[in-house]
């Protein structure tokens, strides 16, 4: 595969440049509304180790 050429590097930057203002004011209201919403760590922690105590009963049976 050969290298892309530097028309197309300029092109995906400012590609990049344009999805990031597109979705900056959105971005921007989420994490504000982040900060304010109360912590849910069993949230995200149970689902965690549901799954990685599936995955090491999966090593254990294989």
């Amino acid at each position: 595969m050969e290298s892309p050429q530097t028309w197309e590097i300029i092109l995906i930057g400012a590609l990049a440049v344009l999805v990031i203002f597109i979705f900056r004011p959105g971005l921007k209201t989420a994490f504000e509304q982040s900060r304010r919403a109360p912590k849910d760590w069993a949230g995200l922690l149970l689902p965690l180790v549901l799954v990685t105590a599936f995955v090491i009963l999966l090593l254990i049976l294989a």
